[in-house]
C-alpha cells in the first residue's frame, strides 16, 4: 500500500528516510556524501515521484522504493492491477 509522503509530519518523514539510507549501505563512489545529503537526495526523489513510500501489511514495515519498481511489483502480485495510464 502506498503512503503519501505529504501526509507525514516532517520529523516522521525525516526519520523514515534516515532509517532507509542507513540500512541501505549504498556506495556513492569516490565522493562520499553526508547523511544529510543522502536524506535530501531521497526527499527530492519522493517529491518528484521517482520514489514512493510503501507499507507492507504482511510485514508491518515501511520501505522506500523506486516508483517504477513498485508498479512492477504490484503487477507481478496482481496482474489485474494495471497501474499504467493510457
Amino acid at each position: 500500500m502506498l503512503i503519501p509522503w505529504q501526509s507525514l509530519n516532517e520529523e516522521t518523514l525525516t526519520n523514515l528516510i534516515e532509517h532507509f539510507v542507513l540500512r541501505e549501505g549504498t556506495d556513492y563512489g569516490a565522493e562520499e556524501k553526508s547523511l544529510a545529503d543522502k536524506v535530501e537526495d531521497v526527499r527530492r526523489q519522493l517529491q518528484r515521484a521517482e520514489a514512493v513510500l510503501v507499507f507492507s501489511e504482511l510485514h508491518e514495515t515501511v520501505n522506500i522504493m523506486p516508483a517504477n519498481q513498485f508498479n512492477t511489483a504490484a503487477m507481478e502480485a496482481d496482474p489485474s492491477t494495471d497501474t499504467t495510464v493510457d
